[in-house]
């Protein structure tokens, strides 16, 4: 199964400055969102500097590329739970989405966001983002001097109201039963607000548009727009069998956190509207990027306690290892030729080539085949006599010699119209630069020098404590120091290619290629 460094719920301001802080840092990211926004009832959005004005979707949409540009991928389900993969709560969480599917990933940031729930009162729904509005910040000014109410539903909405007298002198609060006392009573009506206690029963519109609201007495108030809190209720069920504390003094009782969004799990961070029912989108974006920089200090600790795991251990011995490796299956590579190999060498002429860490001999009964005499050489007896037996079954076992021996141990290798180096790496000891300058000088004049190898490690390897070293092709070349008077470069590239993960997965490898002729 595949396992993403980190899974986002939401694809909001919060979500979305979580990937991006994530996908920047190298991390395999996935989001996962129902494509239900909170604000997409409303057509533009305000007070979010450089953004002024544009559209929430338009905002997701340039949220979305910048992050899909540095690895993030996204995905449209709903989360349906999230629960530990072992109890210890420290080697990751398992993630069910709708349709029964179950991903795994080391960190969660919940970012899905609040519900809200409305009074029950006919037409108001059908204007919530339009013309019945939540937060005076974020719409006052398209609606300023005009006649606007703000519907009572606790005594919070005397704040509301206060703040909503700054944008028009033209102010109706309805209580809605709500009793006020003195001083919230003297408040409203010292700045000029009238105070409806009969209850809105229901609001009237025309051509799209809000035109009053009727009450229960029979009358009705002109209106433009109507100001309310609805109640927010956090969408995060899907987290209830982690048994989160929550914060029973904030509207909603959202998931308690500390300052930078990580709740009681080591794993679990929370950003955005469902732990923070009032925040807008800059805060909300704030609140992503805190909890992503957080997730991925959690992240480094993972590697940085396997690295010094790693480094406890006592030095394995090369050929121990290798043998190990290659004994517990009965194949560890597909066989086939490496793509680079075949695209260099195809335009060569045939001659002698030594294969430095044959393997188990794939790219050695290509070059037979393409009649090549090849000397393939590897640490592990295993490997090299698989190496023999596909040599034989392929029919040119007379153009190929495999060898057991280890690299490092030859100060001289025989002469050859081409070295070949392929992913010749390693976690264990090997002074690979010393063993390629060593083969260089069995190079023959006109002859060449192939290095293929990986330039970055592959995505899965990177929450891994050690990977091999690797190199840029420069990197090589200048690790050589080879006389360019005798050397000549003919390639020196990054190719990308596609491969498939440990996990099944389809991934994007980028390789080294370092071609150099001898003259």
């Amino acid at each position: 199964m595949h396992t993403w460094d980190a899974l986002i719920v939401g694809s909001g301001p919060a979500g979305l400055a979580a990937a991006l802080m994530l996908g920047r840092a190298r991390r395999r990211v996935l989001v996962v969102d129902d494509d239900l926004p909170r604000n997409r009832f409303a057509g533009h959005m305000h007070a979010v500097v450089g953004f002024d004005g544009i559209a929430p979707t338009e905002l997701a949409a340039r949220g979305r590329a910048e992050a899909a540009r540095y690895g993030v991928e996204f995905r449209s389900a709903r989360v349906t739970s999230v629960a530990d993969t072992t109890p210890a709560r420290d080697a990751g969480l398992r993630v069910t989405i709708t349709g029964g599917d179950t991903l795994t990933a080391r960190v969660v940031i919940a970012a899905s966001g609040i519900a809200d729930e409305l009074p029950a009162i006919p037409g108001l729904a059908e204007h919530w983002g339009t013309h019945v509005l939540h937060c005076p910040y974020c719409h006052g000014w398209e609606v300023r001097d005009r006649r606007l109410g703000v519907l009572l539903t606790s005594p919070l909405g005397v704040h509301q109201a206060d703040l909503v007298r700054q944008w028009s002198a033209d102010l109706t609060v309805f209580t809605q039963g709500l009793a006020l006392d003195d001083e919230a009573r003297h408040r409203l009506e010292a700045r000029g607000s009238r105070i409806v206690p009969s209850p809105v029963t229901a609001l009237t519109s025309a051509d799209g548009a809000l035109t009053g609201a009727t009450l229960a007495d029979g009358t009705s108030v002109p209106l433009d727009a109507l100001f309310v809190a609805a109640i927010p209720r956090p969408r995060d069920a899907y987290l209830d069998a982690l048994d989160l504390p929550r914060d029973d003094e904030a509207p909603g009782r959202p998931i308690a956190t500390d300052p930078m969004g990580r709740t009681a799990h080591p794993r679990v961070w929370v950003a955005g509207n469902v732990v923070s029912a009032f925040a807008n989108v800059p805060l909300s974006l704030g609140q992503g990027s805190m909890a992503g920089a957080g997730a991925n200090m959690t992240l480094v600790e993972d590697e940085i306690r396997a690295a010094l795991a790693t480094d406890a251990a006592p030095p394995a011995d090369p050929a121990a290892h290798w043998e190990a490796r290659y004994a517990e299956r009965p194949a560890i590579w597909s066989g086939r030729v490496n793509a680079a190999l075949a695209d260099v060498v195809a335009a060569l002429p045939p001659g002698r080539a030594l294969d430095l860490g044959c393997g188990e001999g794939g790219d050695a009964v290509w070059l037979g085949r393409a009649g090549w005499q090849v000397t393939g050489l590897d640490i592990s007896p295993t490997a090299v006599e698989r190496a023999r037996r596909a040599a034989d079954d392929a029919g040119v076992g007379e153009r190929t010699r495999f060898v057991a021996t280890d690299l490092a141990e030859i100060s001289a290798f025989e002469p050859a119209d081409l070295v070949l180096a392929s992913f010749l790496h390693s976690t264990v000891d090997l002074p690979r630069t010393e063993i390629l300058r060593r083969a260089a000088a069995a190079v023959v004049p006109g002859g060449r020098l192939l290095v293929i190898g990986h330039a970055e490690p592959p995505p899965w390897a990177r929450h891994h404590g050690r990977h091999a070293p690797m190199s840029t092709p420069s990197e090589d070349r200048a690790a050589l120091a080879l006389d360019p008077t005798e050397w000549s470069v003919e390639i020196e590239e990054l190719r990308d290619r596609a491969a498939t993960s440990p996990d099944g997965e389809t991934v994007t490898l980028r390789d080294g290629i370092l071609l150099l002729r001898r003259r």
